[in-house]
């Protein structure tokens, strides 16, 4: 269990930095994501089922698959454990919550759009760290 807690409080630390894609904010800034949206259980022999719940900032974002893509490539590339990635949206917070929850979880829809240049370039100024 404490491991599960220290692992969760790495993933958050990961992606309270994602910026949105419209404001100068940061998802933890707008409380799009925050630490209790993070849910990690150990499914085998140091690997994890790491779940997140964000709460988009309105109900009719239209950007909610992009953060969800923004939250998808920034944990594939940072976390230092083998993992399984869920993310969700909150239920009941977004217009489309389910449509977007099966775009946002499936690898060959999550692999098209990042093969899209600007939506790649969108995705990358979200998730790199400010110097």
């Amino acid at each position: 269990r404490a491991m599960e807690h220290d692992r969760a409080i790495e993933v958050y630390d990961i992606i309270r930095t994602i910026r949105d894609p419209e404001k100068p904010n940061t998802l933890e800034e707008l409380e799009v994501v925050t630490e209790n949206c993070v849910e990690v259980q150990e499914i085998g022999e140091d690997e994890y089922l790491v779940i997140i719940r964000f709460t988009p900032t309105v109900p009719h974002c239209s950007l909610a698959t992009l953060i969800g893509l923004c939250l998808r490539v920034k944990l594939q590339r940072c976390l230092p454990f083998r993992h399984k990635l869920e993310i969700y949206i909150s239920e009941g917070t977004h217009s489309t919550e389910e449509d977007i929850n099966k775009q946002i979880n499936d690898k060959e829809r999550v692999a098209a759009a990042m093969e899209n240049p600007n939506l790649r370039e969108i995705v990358e100024q979200c998730v790199t760290e400010p110097d």
